[in-house]
């Protein structure tokens, strides 16, 4: 198995679900990765050992999700030199906001990349994104996936203006 470039750390298994979006489109472009929980309260000691192991390991890019107070990202980025990528997670009383303001209002010095409330598959493009500033052949899958967004968007529009509104929307 290839050494991950990439960590993802979840802050309770019940955001694994969400997560499989960014999993999803790092094995779409080919980019080792590994993924464990860990949680900013429950498990400091924990959170800590893994940051740094990762950093000696070579990962490159960690994503951090957690909701709530949504402190994990912000923990791992306080420890890690690299790029971190923070994954605000919806759900409790306020549905994400809570995360989301805890997770990009982050103190001068302390950088987390953010991406909106439960959106795992920005955060995978994000750190594919990342790792592409090296790696031409990854660029090149980017630049492939890009036109391609592009293409589907033109199809629609296309179909869309062959079949008019009513009838676009009943197929839908």
């Amino acid at each position: 198995m290839k050494k991950p470039l990439i960590s993802i750390m979840v802050g309770s298994d019940s955001d694994l679900l969400v997560l499989s979006d960014a999993v999803k489109v790092l094995d779409q472009f080919g980019v080792s990765f590994e993924i464990t929980v860990s949680s900013a309260h429950r498990s400091p000691e924990r959170t800590l050992r893994l940051v740094h192991n990762y950093y000696k390991n070579g990962v490159k890019v960690i994503i951090a999700a957690a909701g709530l107070a949504a402190h994990l990202a912000g923990v791992v980025a306080a420890h890690f030199p690299l790029p971190v990528i923070g994954v605000p997670l919806k759900g409790g009383a306020l549905q994400g906001i809570d995360a989301l303001y805890s997770t990009v209002q982050m103190p001068p010095g302390i950088p987390v990349a953010t991406v909106g409330i439960d959106n795992a598959k920005n955060a995978g493009l994000l750190a594919v994104q990342i790792l592409a500033v090296a790696d031409k052949a990854l660029e090149k899958k980017l630049t492939t996936y890009k036109k391609a967004l592009s293409k589907t968007v033109e199809e629609k529009a296309k179909k869309l203006d062959a079949v008019g509104l009513k009838q676009y929307i009943s197929e839908k």
